[in-house]
């Protein structure tokens, strides 16, 4: 099992972060087993596009809700690691209460 879950909504409320807003989240690793997921499809052209993250952030983003991580942002980025046989990932964390 890749992730904690495959999910295909944001159960939690809006945080009201803009993507610009990410940037002052520190990175931290997330082990892939601890995520679940909010979208439940990839566009196979994002994972395999080694310019996937030329114009967004380097670092997935993850929602911190409820004792559970929701990938937020990074899906393409969370396979990439998973078929490169990494445990974790790089993202920046918020916390929403």
């Amino acid at each position: 099992m890749i992730f904690k879950r495959v999910g295909d909504d944001k159960p939690y409320p809006d945080h009201g972060l803009r993507p610009k807003d990410w940037s002052s989240l520190p990175p931290r690793q997330v082990r892939l087993d601890e995520l679940v997921t909010t979208k439940g499809t990839l566009d196979l052209n994002a994972l395999l596009d080694e310019d996937s993250t030329f114009y967004g952030d380097l670092f997935a983003h993850v929602v911190e809700w409820k004792g559970d991580l929701y990938l937020e942002d990074g899906l393409h980025r969370a396979l990439r690691a998973a078929l490169q046989q990494r445990q974790v990932l790089h993202a920046r964390v918020l916390v929403v209460d």
